[in-house]
């Protein structure tokens, strides 16, 4: 293999593919992107076996052939040679190295045969639909703060991409427990009857990096174990969670009573002030509420305390009502209009939260004894 490519296409490139690589890997191969050139054109293959991507980028190939080479290793090489620079990269003549020239600079890498890098079975894919990338963006960023970290319930461990029945929206969920998030987008031409699919965290998180300045649509394919993402000249293939999601609706309430509108912004600052004193553990705060105002306070175990009253639009009975403070921060921050409205029933019922700039987006926060 032999090849001349622009220093910023590779960085991109690698800068896209190189984070599926894990840093501690048992399968040594695995901390390796593949190189393949020819037809003009550098593919760049990174996997951990859980997820594959593959970007395509420009290159001006002398010699076809491919070769596999550090992945970490690589991008930090390219990353610090100088803008506006050329690498040329040709496999040696054993196979075993993989060498770099751009200016004055050369390296030469360890390789490992092509052929032995792992490819991921796609399978038969049953449904594909085009998806904003804009709307792609929406669903990723307003559900994954929710999403469990907890490893022993693994099928909470990503977002929940389905089409409810009776519904023309393609709908993401994800939940932890003790909040939950779910999020509208209108459906999609060939989304409908798709089976519902678990995406896992991690791919989740690639995903978001890969679209962050992409306008285009994204091609979305999906079966019952695998989930495949396709735009410009990227495609990321992901496993998806072998589990079932659980039916989060009926712990949202529908008929919580007590309403509370405050503005956002100011609402978020008062919690980020209280919470300050609040111990690590909890991270508690409590909402009193009367008519016309909220009290908001935390107390913590070296008799520390902070108070701060604000005026909200509230007409209902006294209520006083605890959360965790970095979940009402979280949700905050996923606010697009002025208004949060809290809907409420009593001080141990789950309570629903909307964005009076979004009526797509629906959150749900479990409260805390104070």
């Amino acid at each position: 293999m032999k090849l001349t490519i622009e220093r910023a296409d590779l960085l991109r490139s690698l800068g896209h593919v190189q984070s599926v690589v894990e840093r501690r890997t048992t399968i040594p191969i695995l901390s390796n992107v593949r190189l393949e050139a020819g037809d003009g054109r550098l593919a760049v293959t990174a996997t951990d076996m859980d997820i594959a991507v593959v970007e395509t980028v420009a290159a001006e190939a002398t010699q076809d052939g491919a070769t596999t080479a550090p992945a970490h290793m690589l991008y930090d090489i390219v990353r610090k040679l100088p803008e506006g620079a050329q690498v040329d990269a040709e496999t040696g003549d054993d196979g075993g190295h993989l060498v770099l020239r751009s200016g004055q600079a050369e390296f030469s890498l360890p390789c490992q045969p092509a052929e032995e890098f792992p490819v991921m079975a796609e399978g038969e894919f049953s449904h594909s639909f085009a998806l904003p990338a804009a709307s792609l963006r929406r669903l990723i960023d307003k559900a994954r703060f929710a999403i469990s970290t907890e490893e022993t319930r693994y099928y909470l461990n990503g977002i929940y991409l389905h089409a409810p029945d009776g519904e023309a929206v393609l709908r993401a969920a994800a939940t932890d427990g003790h909040r939950l998030s779910r999020i509208d987008v209108p459906l999609p031409d060939g989304a409908a009857g798709m089976p519902g699919v678990i995406v896992p965290r991690k791919t989740v998180g690639e995903m978001r990096k890969l679209i962050d300045e992409y306008d285009g649509d994204v091609d979305v394919s999906l079966s019952e174990s695998k989930v495949r993402f396709a735009f410009d000249q990227v495609v990321l293939t992901s496993k998806l969670i072998d589990g079932t999601f659980p039916d989060y609706s009926r712990v949202i309430p529908a008929d919580n009573d007590k309403v509370m509108e405050i503005d956002g912004k100011v609402f978020a600052e008062v919690v980020d002030r209280v919470a300050t004193i609040s111990t690590e553990k909890t991270r508690s705060v409590k909402l009193s509420l009367s008519k016309g105002q909220l009290v908001v306070s935390a107390n913590s175990p070296d008799s520390a305390s902070a108070i701060e009253e604000l005026a909200v639009d509230y007409d209902s009975a006294a209520l006083e009502i605890g959360f965790n403070a970095r979940y009402l921060l979280d949700v905050a921050g996923q606010v697009d209009g002025e208004r949060i409205l809290f809907a409420m029933a009593d001080s141990a019922s789950p309570t629903v939260v909307r964005d009076s700039g979004d009526a797509d987006a629906l959150y749900v926060l479990m409260p805390m004894r104070v």
